[in-house]
Parts: C-alpha cells; sequence; structure tokens
C-alpha cells in the first residue's frame, strides 16, 4: 500500500518519537498525538514537515480530544492504517506512596486513555484491515509489589486480547507491545542495562511489517541483563 497511515499518541518522546522515526524510515504518514505541542513539532519538522506528519494536541482522557485526533487523521490522509496507542506514565511503587491525584490520572491515560484511542480509531481501522497496537508493560505480566502502574498495565493486556477477541474475522490485527526495563521519561535516572526507546520501535515496526494473515499478538522486549 503506497503511503500507509500511521497513528501513535504519546509521540512527543520516548517510544513513541522513536517508533514515529522508524515509521517514517518505512514510507509511513504520521499522526502524532500528545499534550507537548513544541516537542511534536520539532519531531514533525524532523519528518518531514506537515506534508508527512501532521501533529494533533491531545489528552487521551479526553474523548473530544479523541475524536478530534482520528477526525484529522481523516480529513487530512484519508484514513488510518496502524493506531498505537502508546500514551502513559508510572508512579512510585507502594501504595501509601505518590498521590491520589498523580494515581487518578495515571489510571485514566494508561488504562481508560487506551481505550478512548481504540473507540476512536476503530471504525478507520475495519475500513482499512489495519493494525492496532498499544504498549503494556512486562509489569503487565507479573504484579510488581505496591505498584499501581503495574495494575495498570495488566488492565491493557486484557484490553489488547478483548480487543483481539472483537475484532477476530475483521482483518484487523492486534498487537501488544511489552517493553522491559526501557530508557524512557518514565526513569529520572537512567537504569542500567536498559534496553533504548528505539529497540521497542523496531519491535513494534517488526510487529507492524508481519503479512497481513499473520497476526503476531504480544511482543515482550527485555534488556538481556533483566532478570524479571
Amino acid at each position: 500500500m503506497a503511503d500507509p497511515v500511521f497513528l501513535i499518541t504519546g509521540a512527543s518522546s520516548g517510544i513513541g518519537a522513536a517508533t514515529a522515526r522508524r515509521a517514517a524510515e518505512a514510507g509511513y504518514r504520521l499522526v502524532l498525538a500528545a499534550r507537548s505541542e513544541d516537542k511534536l513539532a520539532a519531531l514533525a519538522t524532523e519528518l518531514g514537515g506537515n506534508e508527512r506528519a501532521l501533529t494533533v494536541r491531545c489528552d487521551v482522557t479526553e474523548w473530544p480530544d479523541q475524536e478530534a485526533l482520528a477526525k484529522a487523521a481523516l480529513d487530512a490522509y484519508g484514513g488510518i492504517d496502524v493506531a498505537f496507542a502508546n500514551a502513559g506514565f508510572g508512579a512510585p511503587r507502594g501504595f501509601l506512596e505518590s498521590t491520589v491525584g498523580h494515581w487518578r490520572e495515571m489510571v485514566l491515560t494508561n488504562v481508560y486513555g487506551a481505550a478512548l484511542t481504540i473507540r476512536a480509531t476503530l471504525p478507520a481501522l475495519k475500513e482499512s484491515k489495519g493494525h492496532l497496537l498499544l504498549t503494556g508493560s512486562v509489569a503487565g505480566r507479573r504484579a510488581l509489589p505496591g505498584s499501581l502502574y503495574s495494575c495498570t498495565k495488566w488492565a491493557v493486556t486484557a484490553m489488547g486480547e478483548a480487543a483481539r477477541l472483537e475484532l477476530d474475522g475483521t482483518g484487523v490485527r492486534v498487537s501488544l507491545i511489552e517493553p522491559g526495563m526501557t530508557d524512557t521519561p518514565f526513569f529520572d535516572n537512567r537504569p542500567t542495562s536498559a534496553l533504548e526507546p528505539d529497540d521497542i520501535a523496531r519491535a513494534v515496526m517488526f510487529a507492524v511489517q508481519q503479512p497481513p494473515h499473520v497476526d503476531l499478538n504480544e511482543v515482550l522486549v527485555r534488556p538481556t541483563a533483566q532478570s524479571g
């Protein structure tokens, strides 16, 4: 397909920005969504300007923003071939740590926001027989002590399988990308032996570039040195 369209939430940094670079390299037109307009604009310029990379300010926890994001993609490019629900962030472990306000925003972003991205892009993905991807985590496979973040990623794991079951027979593929320890803005200090965002971006593109009859449902990517 000539110039397919790749939509990414949480695109302004980390895994989202790295995936945008890899997708642009593969010939995709991009729809880049995040709350940080300055970072999005800089990334779009790097990747070919407005003709190749549309930027949309989007708070994924707000349904009108998600509706506007999908509409902007359709108005500009006529369709959506890949939608990557990537926006998310973490919190310190411990049920007496962080703040309840931070918890609320994290749960809304990581879980509700991902669900809204699915809802907003699903009609276009059905039309294109496209590909839905969600950023999960190794923390969505095993509970971490006192980690509400881990709980949100367990929810995303279930969401990916629920979407796959709903979309069975439609031609839409569903992939859950599950990074291990990765050097992203999630961490204040770079973890030892961490993966780079581009390592995850390459895994994303590996899933997307499979033949249409191959649906790579879960991709767990750990650093070689990560024990858990």
